[in-house]
């Protein structure tokens, strides 16, 4: 998701200020024109789609900042992030989907930057920037998605470097210590408040766990709920401060001429009254995350049926996950339960679930929730042969790991050895079933299947501090 997700919301949050103040800095924005000439597009669907790249922009930054942050090197003249933000029709939700910027794409046939008509071929993802600008990355992503897009925002490193520090940065949790000497990252267990650039470390590190960018991806994701959370905190009471994070969002940013200040206030407007737990966060399930393409390299290639369910529902202004299984409650009334904990990441582990509780649609809900928490359920929940009084996980032994952590979402449930039964989960849902709880790997990694695991900003973003920021600063 990187920087661009994050500015790219909040310059919707923050345009909802008024007519007068964002038509003033609306003339500042920078215009380019992505849909000219289009054809062969997918039709539009309700709500309003928004692609969003953020582009490399070291060229920009001081010296003193390419030093100390490590950004040294040449811009690639390529997009950083490639996003998909959907806002419902009803504004009531936020949904946005991250591209891995390596995906495995056939660009369309265009003419390159010299004017010269290429053949339609294989490249990555962020490479059709380089070849045909903006208008290419959207034929291109509206060929891979069938989402039609709506408006064009491309944002650079400055405005989200400056924006962070306008805020008076950004709170942020880790659940182990963060350490990247390519990148200077080094945060410790716990919460930290990042500067703008420390936030730039921190969404762009490329050497922390396996280094992939689906798991860039999702430390974005989270940052992006903690900046949204941070600019619905009451930081943009003060007029003036809204007006200068006004210019320095904006002054950064390059949107198509529909994105005029009119639609800017209405699109901000809505966007403001929105909260972390209305937001969706997702990336795009890979089957292949290291697929070698001749002239090419490494690409990574999507989940076909996984992206589709995805994509369907932007298509169709649909939520990724059910309302009632975006916050835990356990069953219980009051707040929602902070996630728990687990030793294996809910995206590996396949669960199928059989309904002996006798409460109508019991089973489809409780399918629903754990494919919200991230478990690779099979979506199709069946009848328990009999009544159940208990609440039950049939486990083969060889897979104690996975059913553990299974269980950790599932309070109450009785583990049932199983042998011979194979990696397959059996929830079976009885008479005290009491509701699913989020669950969190310790060390985070991209789910596997076809089934992403959809993160709502409620979950992402760190509990309530102390102080006005509250953590470290790091």
């Amino acid at each position: 998701m990187r920087l661009a997700a994050g500015v790219a919301v909040l310059v919707l949050a923050v345009s909802g200020a008024g007519h007068t103040v964002v038509h003033g800095i609306e003339r500042r924005l920078a215009r380019t024109d992505p849909f000219a000439g289009l054809r062969d597009r997918p039709r539009p669907g309700l709500g309003t789609n928004l692609l969003v790249v953020g582009t490399d922009g070291r060229d920009v930054i001081t010296e003193e900042e390419r030093v100390r942050y490590r950004l040294g090197g040449a811009p690639c003249h390529c997009t950083d992030t490639v996003m998909l933000v959907h806002l419902s029709e009803a504004r009531d939700r936020v949904t946005v989907v991250g591209l891995p910027r390596d995906s495995y794409a056939m660009l369309p046939e265009h003419k390159d930057a010299s004017g010269v008509r290429r053949p339609a071929h294989p490249q990555k993802l962020n490479a059709a920037y380089a070849e045909g600008g903006p208008r290419l990355t959207v034929r291109t992503v509206e060929q891979l998605t069938g989402v039609h897009v709506d408006h064009y925002l491309e944002i650079d490193f400055t405005a989200f470097m400056r924006t962070v520090d306008l805020l008076g940065g950004v709170r942020v949790c880790t659940e182990r210590p963060l350490r990247d000497a390519w990148s200077g990252l080094d945060l410790p267990a716990g919460p930290s408040t990042l500067d703008g650039g420390r936030a730039l470390q921190y969404v762009r590190s490329r050497h922390l766990g396996s280094g992939s960018d689906l798991e860039r991806m999702e430390r974005q994701q989270r940052f992006l709920a903690a900046l949204l959370e941070r600019a619905g905190s009451g930081a943009l009471l003060d007029p003036a401060l809204l007006h200068e994070v006004l210019v320095t969002a904006l002054g950064s940013v390059r949107a198509d001429r529909g994105l005029d200040g009119e639609r800017l206030v209405e699109l901000g407007g809505a966007v403001r009254h929105l909260t972390p737990a209305t937001a969706e966060f997702v990336s795009v399930p890979v089957s292949v995350a290291d697929y070698p393409v001749p002239g090419v390299g490494s690409t990574v290639r999507w989940d076909g049926p996984g992206a589709e369910r995805i994509f369907r529902a932007l298509r169709t202004d649909r939520p990724l996950a059910p309302r009632s299984a975006r916050s835990s409650h356990d069953g219980k009334a009051g707040a929602p339960q902070p996630p728990r904990f687990v030793e294996v990441p809910p995206g590996r582990i396949r669960v199928q679930v059989l309904d002996g509780s006798g409460r109508r649609r019991l089973g489809g809900t409780a399918d629903a929730a754990l494919r919200a928490t991230g478990f690779a359920t099979t979506g199709v929940p069946v009848a328990a042969p009999s009544p159940a009084p208990r609440t039950e996980i049939a486990f083969d032994p060889r897979w104690d790991r996975s059913a553990r952590s299974l269980a950790a979402a599932v309070p109450g449930a009785v583990l049932r050895p199983a042998p011979g039964q194979g990696p397959l989960m059996r929830v079976t849902l009885g008479a005290d079933f009491a509701g699913v709880r989020a669950v969190r790997a310790v060390r985070p990694s991209p789910p596997a299947g076809d089934r992403p695991a959809v993160l709502t900003g409620d979950r992402a973003v760190c509990p309530p501090a102390s102080g006005p920021l509250g953590g470290q600063s790091s």
